[in-house]
C-alpha cells in the first residue's frame, strides 16, 4: 500500500502570500510524517482565482518556492506533488506549473497545465498553455499529472493511459458552485481508463469565488473510496498500486477500443 496525503488548503484574501506559504509548508511537513506521498492543490500560494496576485508573485522553476519544496521532500524522504504555482519562464512567458519531487528532493516531473480556463479571459488570456503530456514513475506506478480544468478533457487522460498510467494526480482550484461536476468527472476519468484518480482541491474564498474542497479519490472501477468535506485539512488515503492491473485483467474493456 502507498499512503497518499492530500493537503486541502484554505485560501482567502485576508492572509498574506508569505504567511500562506509558511502555513502550507507546515501542513505539508505534518503530512510527510504519516504519508509516502503528499499532494497540494492548484495555485495555492496566491489562489486559483486571483491571477493578478499569481502573476505578481510568479517565480522561476528554480525559485525559492520550488527549492523549499525540494528541500522538504529530501529532508523527510517523501514524494511531494507541490500543487501548482505561476511560473515565470523565459521570454516573459507565464505557466500554471506543477512540480513533482522524488523522495531525495530531485525533480521527478514538471507539468505545465495544457488546458487553460477562462474562455478567452482570466487564465486563458494571461498564461501560456503547456504542450507536454506527463507520465512519471512514482510509488503508485506510472502516474499522470493534470491540473483542474484538464479534468474536462477525456482525451488527455486516455493519452496518459496509452502511455501506461495506472494513476493520475490532479491539483485543482475547483469552485463550490460546480462541485457536482467535479465528482462526476473524477469518477468518469477513473472508470473509463481503469486507473486511480487522486484529486486535491482548494477551499476558501478569493477573487469572489468560493472553492469547493471535496478532495476525492476514485478507484479503477470508478468508485469513490474517499471524499473530503469543504474544510481545510490533511486527508490520508491508502492506495494499492496493483489494483488497476487487476481491474484491467478482470474487466478488459480497454482492449476493445476502436478509435
Amino acid at each position: 500500500m502507498v499512503r497518499v496525503a492530500m493537503v486541502q488548503l484554505a485560501v482567502d484574501g485576508n492572509e498574506s502570500v508569505a504567511d500562506r506559504i509558511e502555513r502550507a509548508m507546515w501542513l505539508t511537513n505534518e503530512a510527510t510524517q504519516s504519508a509516502d506521498m503528499v499532494v497540494l492543490p492548484e495555485l495555492w500560494p496566491t489562489g486559483a482565482f486571483d491571477l493578478e496576485l499569481g502573476v505578481e508573485h510568479a517565480q522561476p522553476i528554480n525559485g525559492p518556492l520550488v527549492q523549499a519544496l525540494a528541500t522538504l521532500a529530501a529532508d523527510t524522504a517523501t514524494w511531494i506533488h507541490g500543487g501548482s504555482f505561476v511560473e515565470k519562464a523565459d521570454k516573459g512567458r507565464l505557466f500554471n506549473t506543477s512540480v513533482m519531487f522524488a523522495q531525495d528532493g530531485t525533480f521527478a516531473a514538471i507539468y505545465r497545465k495544457i488546458h487553460l480556463f477562462g474562455f478567452d479571459a482570466g487564465e486563458a488570456a494571461i498564461l501560456n498553455g503547456g504542450d507536454d503530456v506527463v507520465v512519471v514513475h512514482t510509488p503508485l506506478g506510472l502516474t499522470g499529472l493534470a491540473t483542474c480544468y484538464d479534468l474536462r478533457f477525456p482525451e488527455l487522460f486516455r493519452e496518459m493511459t496509452e502511455r501506461g498510467a495506472s494513476a493520475v494526480l490532479l491539483s485543482s482550484g475547483w469552485p463550490l458552485a460546480r462541485i457536482a461536476r467535479w465528482n462526476i468527472l473524477a469518477q468518469a476519468r477513473a472508470m473509463e481508463n481503469q486507473l486511480w484518480f487522486i484529486g486535491c482541491n482548494e477551499t476558501g474564498t478569493h477573487g469572489d469565488v468560493t472553492l469547493g474542497g471535496n478532495s476525492i479519490v476514485t478507484d479503477p472501477w470508478g468508485d469513490v473510496t474517499f471524499q473530503a468535506d469543504e474544510g481545510e485539512g490533511i486527508f490520508y488515503v491508502d492506495i494499492d498500486p496493483k489494483f488497476a492491473t487487476k481491474v484491467r485483467a478482470d474487466f478488459p474493456v480497454l482492449r476493445d477500443r476502436k478509435l
